[in-house]
């Protein structure tokens, strides 16, 4: 067995077993040793309940008091016991797991572990788990790790697995980093990185264990994009354009004056595009900041010029949300450009004569998703492509482009606030531009942070907006580990809600749902026709409503405040006042100093440097900062410090040995090589 190993070669896994592992993307053996635990259950003490902060996670030693009967509600089944810890009572639900009545006998005593929760003095478990008092003596203090999980994979069988791998001795990652700069960096030997970041024996041993991967990671990365902005510095433009008098007198028309920094960029957007090399630039702007009017004077001058121009959205809808406003836009000011949409949803008949206006250059601008780089889509004479951050090209992805024709100038969209020492390291490979001022007809959102005794108002507020005309989003935290769990908090959230407010109409929208299902629903809501959509954060870049003034974030402790900063965008596009309720669960002091950021500012750039202060890189697994760049384990806001050091890491490589052809860098070479072929949006291991 090697690491390109099929997993069904590990014991206990067929090919039938096998399939839940493939749809989290675990193959080889390799791919199972990638899938590091997404944090680690600490097994603490037992507690006394004046101990406790409402909404976390802790172990109490209880007595059995009683068990009611089982009782079924719709699809439930349901039970409940009274605890006695101390001198007071906990209320324990369990839902789903009848066989359990069984084991709870009235005077028998059990360690109970679960998220506590306490109102006037009442305190309530939901799906605790219990242990015997010996069973958890031996649990004390043990990191067990916990993996993303969805439908078929269980925690038990990846931990089975990786054991197997880690203890059969037939299996070693090589390693690849030279000896001195291990030391200097104080890094693990990556195998011993490996196998503790899976089986800890103690905190400090994981974070030197995380530390390595992160390192390697991050490393990769930046050699990979370094040499991608070599290559581009060799691109000679070969479509050098003109300054065109259309973009000049959409400016002039526009029902709004474009910002002294919108100005400023599409002056550097213009210098790119009519200079001597080949664009690659980062258009960096807050939500709202008035990027896609940039966007779209670039594709304009694109076309005035004789070249086709892309822009790839990440979602189906945004997509027909730009389509329809460039058209408009074109038509209004007759500006002689066809716009065409082309989105993977479409028929295959709409597909074809799409791809065939998009080779016989009678279209000269086209929208959609990922769609458009497809195999199948030539275009006549591709000049300028225009991507958000998330669909970042790797290498494979302007290969791809190069092949359709010349290579085209890149211009990359990015509402993440990352600080600009960051933003240097991670887009190495771009020039960096920022939108750092917003519209004057852009209104501040309103905020609040409020805690459940306000949900009535909260429902007040939202039934009096939405009967003003307006729309209602409400976003549900994700849960990572499980995926029909995350199905349910929003399916049951959104019946709840029905209740509460049944004269209004109420969806959901969650990662489970087929695309098409997805799109259907996010259009109804852009339409108006759904007044209140409840969702967990897949809106969070794929939708543009205008006429939505309210967003309440439940449990908002849960997020990243860069990420609810994200999420606040979805409001406040419209001419009304915005407002948005960030309800938490925590009534801890960090929590509200974290969240009392977002309530005193707008400033998405201000926020991420503050969270940074807030949080520090040691919160390891906390929230997840940004949906950009999703490397495996590395979080370039937490691990800001990590990132630092690779990138100081990898310009001594390259200054010492561009070509990375000395013996000692031999290994890194083929590491590197590995992974830029892979596709190269994140360059791991």
């Amino acid at each position: 067995m090697n690491l390109q190993s099929s997993i069904t070669e590990l014991k206990g896994i067929g090919e039938k077993t096998s399939l839940p592992f493939a749809k989290v993307g675990i193959h080889t053996v390799l791919d199972l040793l990638e899938y590091y635990p997404r944090d680690y259950e600490i097994y603490e003490e037992p507690v006394e309940l004046t101990e406790i902060e409402s909404g976390k996670k802790y172990a109490v030693h209880g007595f059995v008091e009683s068990v009611s009967e089982v009782k079924r509600f719709g699809k439930y089944q349901i039970f409940s016991a009274r605890l006695r810890v101390g001198e007071q009572v906990i209320q324990a639900t369990w839902f789903n797991v009848p066989f359990l009545r069984r084991v709870f006998q009235r005077g028998s005593q059990y360690i109970f572990r679960g998220i506590i929760a306490e109102k006037n003095g009442q305190y309530r478990m939901e799906q605790p788990e219990h242990f015997t008092l010996a069973d958890y003596d031996k649990l004390l203090y043990v990191m067990q790790p916990r993996y993303p999980l969805t439908t078929g994979l269980t925690e038990k069988m990846v931990v089975k697995s990786v054991h197997q791998v880690i203890d059969g001795g037939q299996v070693y990652v090589p390693e690849y980093l030279p000896e001195d700069m291990r030391r200097e960096y104080d890094l693990e030997s990556e195998w011993d990185a490996v196998r503790q970041v899976h089986f800890p024996a103690n905190e400090q041993v994981m974070r030197q264990a995380r530390k390595r991967i992160v390192f390697d990671e991050f490393l990769l990365f930046i050699l990979g994009i370094r040499r991608m902005k070599e290559q581009q510095e060799e691109l000679v433009n070969e479509m050098p354009m003109v300054e065109v008098s259309e973009t000049a007198r959409l400016i002039e028309a526009l029902p709004y004056e474009l910002t002294n920094a919108q100005m400023r960029v599409w002056r550097e957007i213009v210098s790119d595009m009519t200079g001597t090399k080949v664009m690659s630039r980062l258009v960096q702007g807050d939500v709202g900041s008035g990027k896609t009017i940039l966007a779209v004077l670039a594709l304009i001058m694109a076309g005035c010029n004789g070249y086709q121009g892309a822009l790839m959205v990440p979602t189906e809808v945004l997509a027909k949300q730009h389509y329809q406003s460039v058209k408009e836009l074109l038509e209004t000011h007759h500006i002689p450009l066809r716009p065409i949409l082309l989105t993977g949803s479409m028929t295959a008949k709409e597909k074809r004569l799409a791809r065939e206006e998009v080779e016989s250059g009678k279209t000269q601008i086209v929208i959609g998703t990922h769609a458009l780089i497809q195999e199948k889509v030539i275009y006549r004479n591709l000049g300028l492509v225009v991507t958000d951050e998330q669909h970042r090209f790797g290498v494979k992805q302007r290969e791809m482009l190069a092949e359709k024709g010349r290579m085209p100038h890149v211009l990359v969209m990015s509402a993440t606030p990352i600080p600009r020492t960051l933003a240097i390291i991670i887009y190495g490979d771009l020039d960096i531009s920022v939108v750092d001022e917003m519209p004057a007809h852009r209104l501040p959102i309103k905020n609040c942070v409020v805690d459940e005794s306000y949900r009535p108002n909260a429902y007040r507020f939202m039934k009096k907006e939405v009967e003003a005309g307006h729309q209602v989003y409400i976003i549900c935290p994700m849960v990572e580990e499980n995926e029909e769990l995350e199905l349910e908090n929003v399916t049951d959230y959104t019946e709840k809600l029905k209740g509460i407010l049944p004269e209004f109409q109420i969806s959901c929208l969650h990662g489970k749902m087929k695309p098409k299902e997805k799109n259907e629903i996010m259009e109804a809501f852009a339409d108006g026709q759904i007044q209140i959509l409840v969702s967990t954060t897949v809106i969070e870049v794929g939708i543009n409503v205008p006429n939505a003034t309210v967003m309440m974030v439940e449990n908002a402790e849960r997020f990243g405040l860069a990420q609810l900063h994200q999420l606040r965008g979805r409001v406040g596009r419209g001419r009304d006042q915005s407002y948005c309720i960030f309800m938490s669960g925590s009534k801890g002091k960090e929590t509200k100093k974290r969240l009392e950021v977002l309530n005193q500012s707008n400033d998405g750039f201000y926020i991420a440097s503050e969270d940074l202060k807030l949080r520090g890189p040691g919160d390891l697994f906390g929230i997840r900062q940004s949906g950009v760049l999703e490397f495996r384990m590395g979080d370039v806001f937490q691990d800001s410090r990590v990132l630092e050091q690779a990138s100081e890491a990898a310009g001594r490589i390259l200054e010492e040995d561009a070509e990375l052809a000395l013996p000692k860098h031999e290994k890194l070479k083929e590491r590197l090589e590995t992974a830029m072929s892979k596709g190269g949006e994140n360059l791991s291991l």
